[in-house]
């Protein structure tokens, strides 16, 4: 099977697009305005969907992993990202106040414990906030995992992952004076925050462009140019929670707190070509937990798109039934 058939069978596996019956502002009281809704069957099996970046928003497309008869699907755009407001602020934005924000969202629509679905940066926060509220989550299911560490930031922005893409790696680093590489998130922090919008948008695609291009097996090379008001946004959250180390008491710390979770079930879905997160990450994370299910994709890469983590996405949503 040629990759074009490929991805047709994998799109048959996809539910159609579901409109929401419920779209919503919630006022976080700090300034932030979260956007929220709800689509599929409003008596159905609760699930939350949590988008990647950090800064990344929520799309349509993201729907469409689910049996709308089936699952009460709840989707909401992250602080200083897609609908909410203010856009691209980095005020009050911490990965504990988006586990603050969930628990909000939670209690806002009347849910006791629901299904935690998210990938990469949105499997982080799946992690953090089961490990935080355990009692809150029914099952996790995750994919492209990361941790939240030092070893898998440095591979992405410390020259790792450009051993294998070093013409990509070049126009990466190209904007930036050579005695500066050395901590390239710092270097790109001082312009993505410089209060110029025009640097801060064209430093911010370049950002974006970096990782876009590594998403999927299938791209050839092209970084491609996105919007600039979605790129700035983008980049500037991802790099302030990078620059932070995600706000974690330590490095390492999700590893050393999985035991807090470990009675609650967990399916791992991983590109086994993932150059943005690494397979080590997943199958670290699922080593000694008996619970989890760690689902290992041949020839997919890191994106949600990729036909193989699409179609097993939803096959495991369906077993949840």
């Amino acid at each position: 099977m040629d990759q074009r058939s490929g991805q047709k069978r994998a799109v048959e596996f996809l539910y159609p697009p579901i409109d929401p019956f419920d779209q919503r502002v919630i006022d976080m009281a700090d300034g932030h305005r979260i956007y929220a809704e709800q689509c599929g069957n409003p008596h159905g099996i609760p699930v939350v969907v949590l988008h990647g970046g950090p800064g990344g928003g929520c799309s349509p497309a993201m729907r469409r992993y689910f049996d709308p008869g089936v699952f009460r699907v709840i989707l909401f755009d992250q602080r200083g990202c897609g609908r909410s407001r203010p856009h691209a602020s980095v005020h009050a934005n911490t990965t504990w106040d988006l586990v603050a924000d969930i628990e909000v969202i939670r209690t806002a629509l009347g849910i006791d414990r629901w299904v935690c679905f998210g990938g990469s940066w949105g499997a982080t926060l799946a992690l953090i906030y089961a490990i935080s509220h355990p009692d809150r989550v029914a099952h996790l299911v995750l994919r492209g995992v990361f941790l939240m560490t030092r070893a898998e930031l440095d591979w992405f922005y410390g020259g790792g992952v450009g051993a294998f893409f070093p013409d990509l790696w070049e126009r990466f680093v190209a904007p930036i004076p050579q005695e500066e590489r050395g901590d390239l998130i710092g270097a790109y922090h001082r312009r993505l925050f410089s209060g110029n919008l025009m640097e801060e948008s064209r430093f911010g695609r370049a950002w974006a462009g970096w990782e876009n291009a590594l998403a999927s097996i299938n791209n050839e090379g092209a970084t491609g140019e996105s919007p600039a008001e979605y790129a700035r946004a983008f980049a500037r959250l991802e790099n302030h929670f990078f620059r932070h180390a995600g706000f974690l008491e330590r490095d390492g710390w999700i590893l050393s707190e999985r035991h807090r979770i470990e009675h609650i079930p967990a399916t791992i879905i991983q590109g086994r070509l993932d150059m943005i997160c690494p397979p080590r990450a997943a199958w670290e994370l699922a080593q000694g937990w008996a619970k989890a299910d760690l689902r290992l994709i041949p020839l997919a890469g890191h994106a949600l798109s990729e036909p193989g983590i699409s179609a097993e996405l939803v096959r495991v949503m369906d077993g949840l039934r």
